[in-house]
């Protein structure tokens, strides 16, 4: 039977349905998703469609039902409009005639989901700690930002997923900076940032995670994870100042550190889910030794030190703690993550 649809209407290609936002609960399981060529069975789809991506929809003439790629696998298509969330919402807005609410998590709890159906997303890891100095020591690398994970359109089931927060990682004195833990909301994740070099008088890489920790003293930095993160600043060899690599950032890569300065962190990005733009996921800069530190990326970086501990990450942020230098001094922690849902109401 086909049902006349709320809202907007299909939007066909030749095999997948691209849209079909509006609608209502009561049309659940009864949807007939129309396709011009639609497809025999799951083995013709997957042939067809090797490489799937988040939100595409396809038929299948075998069980004559609807489904669609959540990401990580097909799933049945039940027809649904906007999930929805009984928690106390954070804040509620009308922009573009579309009324919203959301909730924010800045430390660890439960969503309850009552009602399945598709949301937007912010999911943001524990940012790293700077690396930690050591006596009349160079500068050591920045902490990389948490993994910076955003999408709108994500399919919620019915139920009660955990939402975890990541923590910063610490930072420590003559040793790597902690890398931060990672958030998630079931089953949506991001990680943590990779921990910054210190330096040693050996050559120190950077940690990789959600973005990649600056090294020292020319090592390789830290790598990002795609699409949520960027790699890390490489340490200078230069002897008037081994400025360490910056630690990377959501939406740039760490700065290299230079004869005269540390790195600077990578820039985060920002977000829009609450209605208000808000810059997260910044990398730490990276501590110089006689020279300038490394500025800290913006969204919640920590600037890197000279002669003090490195400054520390923002909380819930996720940004990168600045790397240490010249003295005994730890390395700046990073910020703690966060975890934003909105939905339409």
């Amino acid at each position: 039977m086909a049902v006349t649809p709320v809202g907007n209407p299909y939007v066909e290609s030749s095999d997948l349905v691209a849209n079909y936002p509006g609608a209502s609960e009561a049309l659940a399981e009864r949807i007939d998703i129309v396709g011009v060529n639609p497809f025999a069975n799951a083995a013709a789809r997957d042939a067809a469609i090797p490489s799937p991506v988040q939100g595409q929809m396809c038929s299948l003439n075998d069980d004559n039902k609807g489904y669609r790629y959540d990401g990580s696998a097909w799933v049945l298509f039940s027809g649904a409009g906007a999930a929805n969330f009984t928690n106390t919402a954070t804040g509620t807005y009308t922009t573009g005639g579309i009324s919203y609410k959301y909730i924010t998590f800045t430390g660890s709890g439960s969503l309850v989901v009552d009602r399945a159906g598709f949301a937007d997303i912010l999911v943001i890891g524990g940012g790293a700690a700077g690396g930690g100095g050591q006596s009349s020591g160079p500068g050591t690398g920045g902490g990389g930002a948490g993994g910076n994970l955003s999408a709108t359109n994500v399919y919620l089931s019915l139920g009660t997923p955990t939402v975890t927060i990541g923590a910063g990682g610490a930072g420590t004195v003559s040793s790597y900076g902690a890398s931060g833990s990672t958030s998630l909301v079931f089953p949506f994740v991001a990680p943590g940032g990779g921990g910054g070099a210190p330096f040693t008088g050996a050559t120190l890489i950077g940690f990789s995670g959600g973005s990649g920790g600056g090294s020292s003293n020319g090592g390789a930095a830290g790598s990002g994870t795609p699409s949520l993160g960027n790699t890390g600043g490489v340490g200078s060899t230069a002897s008037s100042s081994l400025g360490g690599g910056g630690g990377g950032g959501a939406n740039a890569v760490g700065a290299n550190g230079t004869g005269s300065a540390g790195g600077a962190g990578g820039a985060g990005l920002a977000n829009l889910l609450t209605n208000v733009s808000v810059t997260r996921s910044g990398g730490g800069g990276g501590g110089s030794l006689g020279g300038t530190p490394g500025a800290a990326g913006s969204g919640g970086g920590g600037a890197g030190s000279s002669g003090a501990i490195g400054g520390n990450g923002s909380a819930n942020t996720g940004g990168g703690g600045g790397g240490a230098a010249n003295g005994a001094f730890r390395g700046g922690n990073g910020g703690s993550g966060i975890v934003i849902i909105r939905v339409v109401v």
